[in-house]
């Protein structure tokens, strides 16, 4: 039996990982909620379950991208008994690995009007979902939870994050693109035939192996063209696991830049 406080790998969990409850204010069978994952078992399991219980209806694919970890078995624990839930297996279908291929993917097989991106790490509070969600009920294209703070984050990454927004601000704005006040952010929702739309004119400007799929979308929608709302949050510090940007990312941004 699954001690109180451990996910389904046996390993100790958070209990305060997760705020408040979101208010269950609609059906949320018009949504598909993609959750990229690499080596996540220590936060997949409690945020599907989560998912699962607030918010009613909603589709959730985890579209993997060749974890090495217990990841698959509890997604695939979780979907026996939710039909809601699928697991994508895309490193053993010999996709293309990356951030942005994987929302695309999952973007263009949701089949709902409404698709969610979320990291899997809870670093983005799920209970800004359903915040998300009422946002795109009120006729917005694209709605994106901003950072309004982010914790622990040493000086160092402040700063590297910081040029790279202004750098990737000014190649919006020399691009007559739309702007937001978090470019770069990974917790962002979409009406799905935008999306597609927006990504089939545009696939050569989609850097796949990248990890800013909206920065990518912003560069390729003139600005005032669509209805962008923002939801602001609390960027949370990691729990489990370890952050995967790294050289072969930054050079990544570095094409999304110019592409």
């Amino acid at each position: 039996m699954q001690n109180k406080g451990e996910n389904e790998n046996g390993k100790k969990e958070s209990s305060n990982i997760i705020g408040s409850s979101p208010k269950r204010f609609m059906n949320y069978s018009a949504y598909t909620l993609i959750i990229p994952t690499l080596n996540e078992e220590g936060t997949i399991g409690l945020l599907i379950k989560y998912v699962l219980s607030h918010y009613h209806g909603m589709h959730v694919l985890v579209m993997d991208d060749g974890s090495t970890d217990n990841t698959a078995e509890i997604v695939r624990r979780i979907a026996k008994s939710n039909a809601e839930v699928k697991f994508i297996d895309r490193h053993a279908q010999g996709l293309q690995r990356g951030l942005t291929a994987s929302i695309v993917h999952g973007i263009s097989i949701a089949n709902t009007k409404y698709a969610i991106i979320i990291d899997a790490d809870l670093q983005h509070p799920p209970e800004v979902i359903g915040k998300i969600a009422q946002c795109l009920e009120k006729h917005n294209d694209l709605v994106i939870a901003t950072r309004a703070s982010v914790t622990d984050w040493p000086l160092f990454r402040r700063i590297v994050s910081k040029s790279l927004m202004l750098v990737g601000v000014f190649v919006l704005f020399l691009r007559s693109a739309q702007q937001s006040s978090d470019i770069f952010s990974g917790f962002f929702g979409v009406r799905s035939s935008f999306f597609m739309r927006v990504y089939k004119a545009n696939k050569n400007r989609f850097i796949g192996n990248g990890y800013k799929a909206l920065f990518d979308l912003l560069k390729c929608v003139r600005k005032g063209s669509v209805r962008v709302c923002e939801v602001p949050y609390v960027f949370n510090s990691r729990k489990e696991g370890k952050s995967k940007a790294g050289v072969k990312q930054a050079l990544a941004l570095l094409k999304s830049f110019v592409s």
